[in-house]
Order: structure tokens, then sequence, then C-alpha cells
């Protein structure tokens, strides 16, 4: 079998995955954990074999015409790359665990085939984004995505925060697509086609005649897609959806759909200087934005989904300074320890009885009750906080020195303010996420308090996946030399300056934060006002969906708690208050545009209800009027009938006379 005849299985299997489950759901139940798991099983296992036989070397490139335009033609087209091929083995591994999780997770959820079968559709659009070399094939991928995160975020529609928050991303992130697509078309109108090789070859023979308005329309749908600022608020709220799918979105499909999206095209965006400015300004408020805004979060969700835009930041400034080897290496880095984050944090939660750190404090013996999501969380936390020698040390660092190169004029890909923004945000973004780690993992795992209900072991299929993602998350960073090729050919390893100086930022952003846990566990026996936690004898979806609706309602938001022995609270002093509400900025875009919008449909309504309706019903009470008039003179007496055609007959005689006498004398 070819290679591209194996790439084209790979989108494929989950879909048909995904078909079948949801034919099968009702009548065959039975079917419906096999279908989920094992397509998107064997497509992870061909996207290892397409990567293996790719191997680095040059992109394999297979195209067929989908359909004639008339004018720029769409085409069914395949572009494997090294990028391409690696990613793809990345959506495949991160799904096939999540799907495995799911079966426990999700064990009586009677919505449990709807959701299977989405979550394959999922992978699927993903795997066709990573896979095509058509950029209108690419954004059939990207909007099913879209249309995927709604159904899933909103899948505890129950509660009110899911169905806000399904709302919310779905939204945004089209908010970010109406530019997008515009851009689309404007490539496509500049070059004459939407094949990606083709689009490169007409950058290197004339160039773009808009180069900054193209990437600047793009860089809109990639600031929604990829949760980057102003467009990432929906991120933090779609914690409200099942552990599960925050893992799949944050690790290895939506968000980094954006971010290989500038990967493939980087071209594009390195000929306008000013586009590339303005991505590394919008990665570096991204960086410390989200680091600070984690640091004031009390759901575990909310500061691992804050954390994920953090790093999101990275991989964009890695791009922003031209180096989309250093943005997908942190991108394949992120998506293992992200994962297992996740999962982890949906072994906690059900444990616990709560997603909220302030009530985890109150809590011991948690790291006795689940061994395994400790040791794994530990273990991820530590490459988050780009700790050697763990996969996210070598990917963070990989994506400094590129700063770092490019701030001291070392590579002219982009201007040296754009290297100078990256370097400094990123420098202090790492002692953020060195401090937000720590007290993540001090709150959940070092609280002081009565014992954890114990309730049995997690199920193996809980469990067992966070292992298999570890293993990446300690060991790929230490395949930079052997991966060299799939990378562009340059090398991705650290130098000395960036990796001192990074790593010892951390460890000071560590330290400050276990000293302030240190100087407030005197608080600690005091609860936070309202703390609760949900019954941990329920299913872990249950127990999720029940924490999340009585954090609200004992906090009043699922953002912060009234916590005083909380350390994020004393390092960011008056600052905490705004950075909990991720800094107003969903009050600001509710006053700039949701209320005038919502003041425009009011308006609409007005008009039509009082002004248009009132014409309408005029129209009509006329109609109604005449209509009594003529029935008035339908009697039913024939003598009636003939008196009145008489007299209309006499009347038009006498008119006939005196209009021929009026002509006459005339």
């Amino acid at each position: 079998m070819t290679t591209t005849t194996l790439a084209v299985l790979v989108p494929l299997l989950p879909f048909l995955g995904a078909a079948a489950g949801l034919l099968l759901g009702r009548t065959a139940p039975g079917f419906v954990r096999p279908l989920a798991v094992l397509p998107t099983l064997a497509a992870a296992v061909l996207a290892v074999l397409v990567a293996s036989r790719q191997g680095g070397g040059r992109p394999i490139d297979a195209a067929t015409q989908l359909t004639p335009t008339g004018s720029v033609p769409i085409d069914l087209a395949l572009h494997l790359d090294g990028f391409a091929v690696l990613v793809a083995v990345l959506v495949g591994l991160v799904a096939t665990c999540v799907q495995v999780y799911s079966t426990a997770y999700l064990k009586d959820d009677a919505r449990y085939p709807s959701y299977a079968a989405l979550v394959s559709l999922f992978t699927s659009a993903m795997l066709l984004v990573v896979y095509s070399g058509d950029l209108m094939v690419l954004l059939v991928g990207w909007e099913i995505m879209g249309i995927c995160s709604y159904f899933l975020v909103g899948h505890y529609w129950e509660t009110p925060e899911a169905r806000a928050a399904s709302l919310k991303a779905f939204l945004v992130t089209k908010l970010g697509d109406v530019p997008f697509l515009i851009g689309l078309f404007a490539l496509a109108a500049d070059t004459g086609t939407f094949r990606i090789t083709g689009i490169l070859a007409a950058l290197n023979n004339g160039g773009l005649d808009h180069p900054t308005l193209i990437a600047l329309l793009l860089l809109a749908g990639v600031a929604g897609k990829s949760a980057q600022f102003p467009l990432h608020t929906w991120l933090p709220d779609a914690m409200a959806g099942p552990t599960p799918v925050s893992a799949l979105i944050h690790a290895a499909t939506m968000v980094a759909a954006g971010i290989y999206f500038v990967a493939r095209l980087l071209p594009v965006f390195a000929a306008s200087a000013a586009a590339l400015v303005v991505l590394a300004a919008m990665a570096a408020v991204t960086m410390i934005g989200s680091g600070l805004a984690a640091l004031a979060q009390d759901d575990i969700k909310r500061v691992l989904a804050y954390s994920t835009i953090g790093q999101l930041g990275y991989m964009s400034g890695a791009l922003a300074v031209g180096d989309r080897g250093a943005a997908v290496f942190h991108l394949l880095s992120h998506g293992a320890f992200k994962a297992v984050l996740f999962l982890s944090a949906g072994v906690v939660i059900h444990a616990a009885g709560t997603n909220s750190l302030a009530a985890m404090s109150r809590m011991s013996g948690l790291t006795k009750r689940i061994p395994d999501a400790f040791w794994t969380m530990t273990v991820a936390l530590l490459a988050l906080a780009a700790i050697p020698p763990f996969a996210g040390f070598f990917s963070k660092e990989a994506v400094l020195v590129a700063a770092e190169h490019t701030a001291f004029g070392d590579r002219d890909v982009a201007p040296a303010a754009a290297g100078w923004l990256v370097l400094v945000a990123g420098l202090t973004a790492a002692v953020l996420t060195a401090a937000y780690a720590t007290r993540l993992w001090l709150l959940a795992f070092r609280g002081r308090g009565p014992e954890v209900a114990d309730h049995g072991r997690q199920p193996a299929a809980m469990t067992s996946v966070l292992w298999v993602l570890a293993v990446p998350t300690i060991a790929f960073g230490l395949t930079t030399g052997v991966l060299v090729d799939w990378f562009d050919g340059h090398s991705l390893t650290p130098s000395l300056t960036t990796a001192v100086l990074s790593t010892g930022v951390g460890l000071v952003g560590g330290l400050v934060t276990y000293g302030a846990w240190r100087h407030t566990t005197a608080h600690a026996e005091r609860p936070p006002v309202g703390a609760v936690a949900a019954h941990p004898d329920a299913e872990p979806a249950l127990v999720e969906a029940e924490a999340i609706t009585s954090h609200t309602a004992a906090y009043g938001t699922i953002a912060g708690a009234p916590d005083p022995s909380d350390p994020g609270r004393l390092l960011l002093g008056p600052l905490h208050r705004h950075a909990v509400t991720g800094f107003h900025l969903d009050a600001l875009y509710t006053a700039l545009f949701v209320r005038p919008t919502a003041a425009a449909a009011q308006l609409v309504r007005f008009l039509d209800r009082e002004v248009v309706d009132t014409y309408v019903r005029g129209l009509g009470g006329i109609a109604r009027g005449l209509g009594t008039l003529v029935r008035r003179a339908q009697t039913g007496n024939v003598q009636t009938y003939l008196g009145a055609l008489l007299a209309g007959s006499l009347v038009l005689a006498i008119a006939a006379v005196v209009l021929a006498n009026v002509y006459a004398g005339a």
C-alpha cells in the first residue's frame, strides 16, 4: 500500500467510526465503544507508519481536482512534510488516549454514543487540516472542528455554565473566521491557487500584492482558533465541558490548528515585517497575561486552560521570529504533557469530589488515593515549568533561542523588535509558569485536613493512558538530535545562555511560590466560605458536572474563591482581583460589543413590531373593511341584484349621454 493511500486512510478511519457510531448508537450500543477506540487507534498506527515512510525527507504531494470553479480550482490534495506527519502522530496518539479514557470517564452517560462519535469526527477534522495540501479542503476541517467543539463543550447542557461556554466558544471563533475566510480568498486571488505548494511557489517567484493585509486577516482567524489575545476568552470558559474533551482541544486539535496553519504558510507571514511584529506583540501579551490569570484561578482546569493560552503564546512567538521548527517542536511537546495534565486533572476531580483548589488544599491523602495521577501530573508540571530534562525544557528553549538570535541580529527573517518582544515576554512568562505550576501542585497534593474519601482505585482505562502519555513527556525532548530532518534540518538544541537564564528564573518563580505557600498555610484551617464537594462515589463525569455547578453556587463564579491561604493571592496582591477575571476582558467586550448588539437587536425588534407590523396590520384592516362592505351587498336576494344591475346600467347610460354632449359642444 502506497504512502499516499495510507495517508488518505488516516483521517478517513475516524470519520467512518463516527458515522458508524451514530448509526449504531441506539440499535447496537455494545458496538459503540469499539467503534470509538479501534478506528482512532488504527489511524494513529497508520500515522506512525506514514511518518516513518516520509522519514523527514522531501515532501510527498498528491492531488486530484475536487471540482471545477471557473477560476481558482479546488483540489483534494495531500502535502506530507516532516511537520505534517509528526503532528498527525500526536493527534492520533492523544485522540486514542482520550477515547480510551472516556470509556471509563463517561461509563454510564446516556449521551456517550453521540459524544464518542463527535470526538472521532473532531479527530478526523484535525487530521484533515494536518494532511491537506489545499486551503479550501483545510477550511472544511477547520470549520468542522468549530461545530464539534460547540457540541462537546456543551455536553453537560443541563448546566448553565456549559450552555454559555459552548455558545461563547462558537461565536468567538466564528468572529475570527470571518476575516480568516476573506484572507484565504485574497491569498488565492494574489497567487491564483489554493494549493499550499502553489502559494509558496508564487511567493518565491513574485511575492504577494497585499502581504500585510492578507497576513493580518489570516491572523484574526488564528487568534480565534488558537486562543490568542484578544480572542482567547472562550478557552477558559470551555472548561465547562468534560475533561477528556478539554484534553483533546488543548493538546492536539482545535487550538493547535491555528499554530499549525501559520507554520505551514510561514513565508506568507514573513513577507510582511509588520505582520510579524503584530504577531510578536500578540504573543507577548498572551504569554504574560495568561500567566498572571493562571496564578489567580481556583478551578484546577481553568489554571490549565490559561497555561495552554500561554504555551500557545510561546508557539506564536517562535513563528513571529520566523522559526517554525521551534514552534512545531513546542506544539508536539506541549501536546504530550498538556494531555497528561488534563487527564490527570479528571482523576483528581473524581477523587476529591471538587474542582476547587481551595477545597483540595483542605484535604489530605490525595496522593495515596491516586498515585498514578499524582506522579504523572508531577512529571507533566515539571515539563510545563521547563525543568530539565523533561520535554518542555527543550521545546521552550528552542523558542527562546530563536528569539535570542533574532533579537541580536543573528537571523534576519523577522525584525529585531519581534525578537526582543518574544525574548523578554518568554522569560517573564517562564517565571509565571513555574509559579502557577508550583501553586497548583501544592494546593492539590499538599493539602491539610480530613482525608479524602476512599472509593477504590481509579479505572485502569483512565490511569493507563496517563503513563502512555508520560513517556513522550519525559523523553521527547531527548530526540532533538534524531528528528532534525523533520524540523527543516536545523538544530533545536538549547544554548547555554538561555538555558541557564530561563531555568534560573523558573526556579526562582517556583521557590518564591513555595515560600508564599508556607507563609499562607496558617490560614488553611479556615475553609473558604461556601467550600463544597460533590459526591465522590458517582461516575467521574457526573462528579465533574456537580463540581462545576457547586463551585459557581458557592463562590458566585467558576474562576475564583475567597481563600486567604492561596499563595497566588499573596503573590499578586491588588492585581489578584483583576487577574481572576481575566483582566475584565469579558466585561469590556460585553460593554463594547454585546450590549450595543443587543440594543440594536431590540431596536430592530421594535421597528419590526411597532412600525412595519403597523403598516401591515393597517393594510390588512383596509382589506377587511372593504370585504365587509362588499359582503353586505351579497344578500342572496335576486330582486336586489336585478335592481342594482338596472341602477348601474342607468348610471352608465346617463354618464355616456353627458360625455357625448360634452364632446359635441367642444
